[in-house]
């Protein structure tokens, strides 16, 4: 699917990049058709890892107790938060709102208590931590945190999802190959055929229509 649409998006993305004062991202947007998404079985809630990176790099930050998870959070340059200190963090809105800039990750054990005090505000922000189950887990999530992407519809009606797949620095080829892996893993989940369009555009451009 869209394997002819290369050469006009590779086109598109030169026309369009460098024009603003900042790196633009590469967002796609997907529409589909005949499906009610009022169902919950039939909302999208998937990750996935994109063959390149998305263009910019997250932090990570674990909740954690444990010595072995703290040690290595320290090794791989995550930010540490200290597990016992979660009813302390939902009172406080500066730490609260601070958590939103990171890839939030988890000892199992505190996801209970995490969705009990912080879930009314990292649930609709999409920002509830990631359980990790081991050190090495850690280490493979951290790895990937610049391919890792997100889908998930939002809203119970909204027949659309949005995503980054790149930035405007990289090779078209490469924000081409995000952008199948992305329609791919949908159309495990979906069939094609309620597909409704399909749009890429820069931060700040035009958009252009790839189906």
């Amino acid at each position: 699917m869209l394997e002819d649409k290369f050469e006009e998006f590779s086109k598109f993305l030169s026309e369009e990049k460098g024009k603003r004062k900042f790196k633009q991202s590469v967002e796609l947007a997907i529409n589909f058709k005949g499906i009610d998404f009022s169902k919950q079985d039939n909302r999208l809630n998937m990750e996935i890892i994109l063959p390149y990176s998305k263009g910019k790099v997250g932090k990570a930050a674990i909740f954690a107790t444990d010595r072995n998870f703290i040690t290595k959070a320290q090794q791989l340059g995550v930010e540490v938060l200290d597990g016992t200190k979660i009813d302390s963090i939902a009172n406080d809105k500066e730490k609260l709102n601070s958590l939103l800039n990171y890839e939030l990750l988890s000892q199992p054990n505190l996801m209970p208590e995490i969705a009990k005090k912080l879930g009314q505000f990292l649930g609709p922000r999409n920002k509830m931590p990631k359980p990790v189950f081991s050190p090495e887990e850690l280490e493979k999530f951290v790895s990937n945190i610049s391919k890792r992407i997100t889908i998930k519809s939002k809203g119970r009606f909204l027949p659309t999802v949005h995503c980054v797949v790149g930035s405007e620095d990289m090779k078209p080829e490469e924000i081409f190959e995000n952008i199948k892996e992305v329609i791919n893993n949908i159309s495990k989940k979906v069939s094609p055929n309620h597909l409704k369009s399909i749009y890429v555009k820069l931060s700040m451009s035009k958009p252009l229509r790839l189906l």
